[in-house]
């Protein structure tokens, strides 16, 4: 073997040792998933959305894929073990996708109509008669629906505002005691299956908007007989740990989208509507401060109306925590 044979076989042991040595080098993500609450049925949502995510697509250069939750556990969970890269939350269910499931709240949505919040309400069938005072009776012979755990409409405002603060627990308030969705809880009502349910404005507005006849129709036959407080509008949410690189891309677009002039941005603008809001604004976790203050006021009244005094300090402590501008605390899976 000559010494030119000799160099190039050792030169080509070298290289060899180092490519087996050097770490490979991860590929970039081209996908990312997007969670959505289907509180008026997937069928709907995919309906209103499409053109959204298909949109997103476009801007960011990343396949966008639908997440369908049937409750805000889902949505929360499917986060938690990195299913889901973003997605629009209601503010409890955010609050708990940034506790325990390493969120962080990058933007917020906007009412179509310029009105900053929305209401949550009970609704009954009208003409039922049926009152607010004799709904708080609470003599076991009415059926109620209640919204998903996670609901801050659907469950936690009226806890706050309403069942709370008068000592009442809607476990032992009504003959029957149902969580379902927003969309489910309307037709109930409508329908005499549920004499009473909790719903929320923007909800009855999609439902007439979405759903064509049906919707509008269901929406005729109940009336409000409560309304809370107005309650933030709706953060979105994505991982922590989401690479900086599809950040970016997803902020880009996000922030972007329907800011302009002209008849690409009044299309984007439709696009929205469809989804009830405006352009999204920016936002962190400061958003869920008032939810925060709902879910501590509600445990201190609680704790109160109970006699346990340690629920009260520990509820007297995150008011405390949330007016002294605390952070939340995180549960990092």
């Amino acid at each position: 073997m000559t010494h030119v044979s000799r160099l190039i076989l050792a030169l080509g042991a070298v290289l060899l040792l180092q490519a087996c040595s050097k770490p490979e080098v991860p590929s970039a993500r081209t996908t990312i998933r997007f969670s959505i609450m289907a509180s008026e049925g997937r069928q709907t949502q995919m309906e209103v959305w499409g053109p959204f995510l298909a949109d997103m697509e476009k801007g960011t250069g990343l396949k966008v894929e639908p997440f369908f939750g049937t409750n805000y556990t889902s949505l929360i969970e499917a986060m938690r073990f990195r299913q889901t890269d973003l997605g629009w939350f209601a503010n409890q269910s955010g609050l708990e996708a940034v506790r325990r499931a390493n969120g962080e709240v990058f933007a917020r949505t906007v009412k179509p109509n310029g009105q900053d919040g929305y209401q949550a309400v009970i609704l009954v069938k009208k003409g039922s008669g049926l009152t607010l005072d004799r709904l708080l009776k609470c003599d076991g012979t009415l059926n109620f629906g209640m919204g998903d755990a996670k609901s801050t409409s659907g469950t936690l405002a009226p806890m706050t505002y309403l069942f709370a603060p008068r000592n009442i627990d809607p476990n032992r308030c009504f003959k029957t005691l149902r969580s379902a969705n927003h969309e489910t809880n309307l037709f109930a009502v409508a329908n005499g299956l549920e004499d009473a349910a909790t719903n929320n404005t923007a909800s009855l507005e999609r439902m007439t908007a979405q759903t064509g006849e049906k919707g509008r129709k269901a929406v005729g036959q109940v009336e409000v007989i409560w309304t809370s407080p107005t309650i933030p509008e709706d953060p979105m949410i994505w991982r922590r740990d989401l690479e900086p690189e599809i950040k970016a891309k997803v902020a880009a677009f996000i922030f972007s989208y329907g800011t302009g002039t002209g008849p690409e941005a009044e299309r984007q603008r439709k696009v929205l509507e469809g989804i009830q809001t405006a352009p999204f604004r920016k936002a962190d976790d400061s958003h869920l401060v008032p939810v925060r203050t709902m879910e501590a006021t509600a445990a201190l009244i609680e704790a109160k109306n109970a006699g346990n005094a340690a629920g009260i300090a520990a509820a007297e402590q995150d008011l405390a925590d949330i007016k002294a501008g605390k952070a939340l605390a995180r549960s990092v899976p």
